[in-house]
């Protein structure tokens, strides 16, 4: 039996999420299909096996996380993230 998931990740700005999805994007393979509206990544996975599902998932929130950190790194020293009225 297939299982399937859908992750729905959203971010502080538009931005950020582009950002992320592009880094992310680059491992789908045919794993997972990682798509972007607005501030909003939605990552639709499936797999013959649930173990094998939840392996995809765990990885791909592993790189979700390491795309996260290295945007915010990368940032200038002083220069924050702008708020938005």
């Amino acid at each position: 039996m297939k299982s399937r998931a859908t992750l729905s990740l959203t971010f502080p700005d538009a931005a950020t999420a582009k950002a992320v999805a592009a880094s992310v994007s680059l491992e789908d393979q045919g794993y997972i299909r990682t798509r972007r509206q607005g501030a909003v990544i939605t990552a639709s996975a499936s797999a013959d096996e649930t173990m094998s599902l939840l392996h995809t998932l765990d990885d791909y929130l592993a790189c979700i996380t390491v795309a996260e950190r290295t945007r915010e790194a990368a940032r200038p020293p002083g220069r924050r993230r702008r708020r938005r009225a």
